[in-house]
């Protein structure tokens, strides 16, 4: 799930990311539950059951029970790989080492370092592009051991992203055990830098936009899906002021007093009602050491909104909070645009067949899906390309970012059979 990171012995981190997964826990085995009758409709409902009871189908959902120990082992060994953002390069060897031993795979590394692995369909089908990044939040050198313990697996990234980079490779694996054909091509792809600047997902679209027809992310979620994508900006606002010792009579203040006035203010904006928004002031820096006025004292705020003119709206606020609280002390004020992504929202697209064909296979697997327009992850990328597109996950898991990061095991095995299941029904067979 897409954030950035930054680190200085000067400043605060106060980091809160905005998270799309659940973790509420399904049901698993092999023989999921009748679509509802507040399913996505006709004729979804009605395809998306017929898959399921077709042969190939089926075997392909049994073969993922009988690959637990493997699926499991697997999952632990790439997630015990050290990936930071910008520095996937072990990992993706050996996922490119994998994927290799496939042999209905044509396997590639493109110019911005992701994996590229095209299954080809017998033709007549939309192609299809599925993706989980390899990349995670974590400084480089740290060494990751996995521990399962209670039903659970704890390791730092074993749930952004490894449980789906492990998802699509036992996705591939079954398909390839039921002989299970799809019309249109289906292009496994595992991305690089999705933490950070977007830049492999980013390439990717941008060389081949024309042969897309949907494009699938797999990064967090599990019993529900996300269909349009919010946008972020980030910025970090600077008080420039003298500067002086504790003691200094001239000038009489740091510049960290019209910072926090300024802070105290941004957050007593009131946000729309109706539109998902956040706002946060998540990092602060001023002076190298105690005994002096901050010369440069500065935070970040990170806007988010599903509505990029509510972007704007709070932004043109903002700016005129901080230029104010500096006036008033006689200092200046510099901001950065550290970042930004727009909102990517693709009118109707909650009708389109893609999102119909995604709530369908989740009402046929049981879940009674929450489906949302607020995706921050790859699929924003495709979006803002005008390619339909949607974010789901393989499974649930928790404290996403953090050390303790964990996720419940029993559920991945029914999430991988969601994505076989959601590669049928938008591939074709």
């Amino acid at each position: 799930m897409r954030t950035k990171l930054s680190f200085n012995s000067s400043l605060l981190a106060l980091c809160l990311f905005l998270c799309c997964a659940t973790t509420t826990r399904g049901q698993t085995g092999a023989a999921p539950a009748r679509a509802e009758q507040n399913g996505a409709g006709q004729p979804y409902d009605e395809r998306v059951r017929g898959l399921l009871a077709r042969g190939d189908v089926r075997a392909a959902f049994a073969h993922v029970e009988r690959e637990r120990e493997r699926i499991l082992k697997e999952w632990i060994a790439i997630t015990e790989i050290n990936a930071p953002s910008g520095k996937e390069a072990e990992r993706a060897a050996f996922i490119e080492g994998l994927l290799r031993g496939y042999k209905s795979l044509e396997v590639s590394r493109d110019p911005a370092g992701n994996v590229v692995a095209t299954r080809r369909g017998t033709g007549g089908g939309p192609t299809v592009v599925i993706d989980a990044h390899m990349d995670t939040v974590f400084q480089e050198g740290l060494k990751i051991k996995a521990e399962v313990r209670d039903g659970r697996i704890y390791a730092p990234g074993v749930g952004d992203d490894t449980r789906n980079v492990e998802a699509l490779l036992a996705a591939v694996r079954a398909l390839d055990a039921a002989n299970l054909k799809t019309k249109g091509d289906i292009v496994f792809l595992f991305t690089v830098e999705e933490e950070t600047s977007f830049r492999g997902v980013e390439e990717f679209v941008k060389a081949n936009k024309g042969r897309i027809g949907q494009y699938i992310a797999l990064d967090g979620g599990y019993d529900g899906f996300t269909y349009g994508g919010i946008g972020i900006n980030w910025y970090r606002h600077h008080f420039i002021g003298p500067g002086g010792h504790t003691r200094s009579s001239t000038p009489p203040y740091s510049a960290t007093l019209p910072a926090a006035r300024a802070i105290e203010r941004i957050y007593q904006l009131p946000l729309p009602q109706g539109v998902p928004a956040n706002l946060n002031i998540g990092m602060l820096g001023g002076s190298d050491v105690v005994n002096a006025k901050a010369a440069d004292a500065w935070f970040t705020v990170d806007l988010r909104s599903t509505s990029n003119e509510v972007i704007a709206d709070l932004e043109k606020k903002i700016a005129a909070i901080v230029k104010e609280e500096a006036e008033r002390e006689r200092m200046t004020v510099r901001t950065e645009l550290i970042s930004s992504t727009p909102a990517a929202q693709i009118p109707g697209h909650r009708d389109s067949p893609l999102v119909k064909t995604a709530e369908a296979v989740h009402y046929a697997m049981g879940f009674k899906p929450s489906i949302t327009l607020s995706g921050s992850n790859n699929g924003n990328v495709a979006l803002l390309a005008g390619i339909p597109a949607i974010s789901t996950g393989a499974g649930p898991c928790s404290n996403s970012h953090a050390l303790t990061e964990y996720c419940e095991i029993e559920p991945l095995y029914k999430g991988i059979q969601k994505v076989i299941l959601l590669l049928a029904a938008t591939a074709g067979v």
